[in-house]
């Protein structure tokens, strides 16, 4: 007796393949996982995306991006958020987690226990090799979530409240995305968004081979590309974005915390969905992620001018600027993905690659040590430090640093007048030597994930090199992940590096990094491509038990005596115009009582017919702005105010409006944390 053919739903078939968290099976050897086989031609996927917070100490942090130490975390412009997106492919029985986080960048040990909570909750289904982090690299987020020293100095040392946060909040995106697991398709869709950047290196950039810069139209990559994720029955799941520019819209000056422009172009096209982040995370995601953004400013009129009266007016320019023309790809996306998906990853110590003769000038040659150069103290200049860029050991004529680049430089780096060796120092390096490579294909789209920042050529560089491999598989859309994983400095090709502007001299293992990457994905692309396993590589530090901070914690919170926490000091006024500003200050508690995730430390709240009170917006708002501020009273210095502040928008609805703020209070005696609200006056918007 014939049995009868079964045809199960897509997605149940998927879960019973994967059943009790079961690993993905690995490939056949000798055949392309990505489009070959069972997997040709599929447009079906199971998609699902999810958001966390992330948002750290609102108060008295060290800010991590621009490496300075008076920039300290003094309120919330918007939360920061984890954007997770899971595709699985049935064909194969395989699935990637890619994550945008609103964060400078992501480190090695965020990872780790990011791997490790996935690991408690879903068994073996995510690991090194399917899971992509990836950073918007915005410099307006709370720092001391490394488990490298360089990269807490400005916060004191590791901050223990921040990494919890940040991993969290990963944790919960991915989880969430992972529960909501649909039948789906992919489409894509690119094209070359203009006037929206400027390279910031453009004499570095001109060392490259005029041959080179000729085959393009421009010396920062202007291409963006967009994934966009529907379900079958038609319901949009979100899309990723990827295009190269940094989030350095808001200067070195501010401190409040913010996504930047990735972050903001995300709110705006997640709000012209009707989603605003609540405790449940958003059901629409749209994740602007970073590429090869290592000599490209947001800020195209120069130096730290992005074309409006201030940061905040830079940043919605250039927010409305990628949110604009991601609308126009999302409304053209059109070509569906075929394929399915398919990952290689290896950890590599790249202070020690020998790298071949054909990826270099023709002989063989070996990155560095670890090591930072002068030129990387002046900054770049969208965020400038001390000194000026462009010191190379050819162009020192003072005879003081001419002794320092004699005495300092090794042969290995080449030009580069060596300030710290960071990779050499001890117990432990002050950066990370071993970094993951990885490489994900999902259908024709293949992702680049580098734990760098890698110039605008780099890029194009290490591109061509994946495609070359991959496009006899398919593979059409090349696209550079940038900061992903773990971080450790620029990528410059060894022509601009020869000028050692701040991305040459930011370039830890010296002149011949970028060969060092292509070389070792051209591996795991030969890998990928044949359906070959790699090996691991050496296993990658374990820091978190050495970490030390020079930060005090919350003693207490304080107040006069007549008044409560939550009581208001200054209030609003009795009647407001659209456009107007409202500001209400509080006597508050320390935002690192409670960091209040998933949550928020104030609403804008309009009073409805029936007399209840309902949300508007709340600090992840653009228009909104948390700040707190320490202030002294008698006899302690550990008093709060916190303001609370409302830009009404052009399109508010006339009513009666009122501002809240919800803390948290340390008390001096029991050392019990308490939470409070307080309230404006009720106002009217006309």
């Amino acid at each position: 007796m014939r049995t009868p053919h079964v045809r199960l739903p897509l997605a149940l078939a998927f879960v019973l393949a994967t059943a009790a968290g079961a690993a993905s099976p690995p490939p056949p050897e000798g055949t392309g996982a990505g489009l070959a086989g069972a997997c040709a031609g599929q447009q079906r996927f199971l998609i699902g995306a999810g958001t966390g917070d992330i948002t750290g100490p609102a108060a008295e942090v060290g800010m991590m991006g621009y490496g300075q130490v008076g920039q300290q975390t003094s309120g919330i412009h918007q939360r920061l958020r984890s954007r997770a997106f899971v595709i699985a492919s049935p064909c194969n029985g395989r699935r990637v987690a890619f994550v945008s986080a609103d964060l400078a960048m992501v480190f090695q040990g965020v990872k780790q226990q990011v791997l490790e909570k996935l690991r408690a909750r879903f068994g073996d289904r995510y690991t090194d090799d399917n899971v992509l982090l990836s950073a918007t690299h915005t410099h307006s987020g709370p720092g001391g979530f490394s488990h490298y020293t360089f990269y807490n100095l400005t916060s004191f040392g590791f901050v223990p409240q921040n990494f919890d946060a940040i991993v969290s909040g990963i944790v919960t995106s991915i989880a969430r995305a992972d529960g909501r697991l649909a039948e789906g398709t992919l489409r894509l869709s690119s094209g070359e968004l203009l006037g929206a950047s400027r390279n910031r290196s453009p004499e570095a950039y001109r060392l490259n081979p005029p041959a080179e810069r000729a085959q393009y139209a421009s010396d920062v990559d202007t291409r963006m590309t967009l994934l966009r994720l529907t379900r079958t029955d038609g319901t949009e799941v979100g899309l990723i974005n990827w295009f190269a520019v940094h989030a350095t819209s808001m200067g070195n000056e501010n401190t409040l915390i913010s996504g930047d422009n990735k972050g903001l172009a995300a709110y705006l096209f997640e709000g012209a969905r009707g989603e605003r982040p609540t405790g449940g995370g958003s059901t629409f995601v749209a994740a602007f992620a970073n590429s090869n953004e290592g000599d490209v400013t947001p800020n195209i009129l120069g130096g730290t001018n992005g074309g409006g009266a201030n940061d905040f007016e830079d940043t919605e320019l250039a927010a409305g600027r990628q949110y604009d023309f991601a609308a126009r790809l999302w409304a053209t996306a059109n070509a569906p993905l075929t394929g399915g998906v398919d990952y290689r990853h290896t950890y590599v110590k790249l202070d020690a690659v020998d790298v071949a003769p054909a990826w270099t000038d023709g002989t063989p040659r070996r990155t560095c040590t670890a090591a930072i150069g002068l030129s990387m103290l002046a900054g770049a200049e969208d965020g400038p430090g001390f000194g000026a860029e462009g010191a190379s050991c050819a162009a020192i004529h003072d005879l003081w640093s001419q002794f320092t680049c004699a005495v300092t430089t090794t042969p290995c780096q080449g030009e580069k007048p060596i300030v710290l060796e960071t990779g050499s120092l001890r117990p432990y390096p002050w950066t990370p030597d071993v970094l993951p490579l990885q490489l994900v294909t999902v259908g024709t789209l293949a992702l680049v994930a580098v734990p760098f920042e890698l110039t605008t050529m780099a890029g194009r560089r290490l591109r061509r090199t994946v495609q070359e491999r991959l496009a006899p598989m398919g593979v059409t859309e090349v696209v550079i992940a940038g900061l992903a994983n773990d971080y450790s400095g620029y990528v410059a090709t060894r022509e601009e590096y020869a000028r050692q502007a701040y991305e040459g001299a930011s370039t830890h293992f010296g002149p011949w990094t970028l060969a060092a990457l292509q070389q070792g994905f051209d591996g795991l692309a030969v890998a990928l491509r044949d359906g070959q396993p790699v090996p691991p590589g050496p296993t990658p530090r374990d820091l978190r038990y050495v970490q030390t901070s020079l930060q005090p914690g919350v003693v207490f919170d304080d107040k006069l005596l007549w008044v409560d926490f939550g009581d208001v000091v200054t209030d609003a006024r009795a009647a407001y115009a659209r456009g107007d500003t409202v500001s209400v200050t509080f006597w508050g508690g320390h935002p690192k009582n409670d960091l209040r995730l998933e949550g928020t430390y104030l609403r804008v709240q309009r009073r409805e017919p029936d007399g209840a009170w309902r949300d508007v917006a709340d600090d992840s708002a653009w228009e909104t702005r948390y700040r707190w501020r320490r202030e002294s009273c008698v006899p302690t210095l550990a008093c709060s105010h916190v303001t609370a502040e409302w830009d009404i928008p052009a399109d508010a609805a006339p009513g009666t409006y009122r501002l809240v703020h919800e803390g948290n209070w340390k008390s001096g005696w029991d050392g019990r944390v308490r939470p409070y609200s307080g309230a404006s006056r009720a106002f009217t918007v006309r």
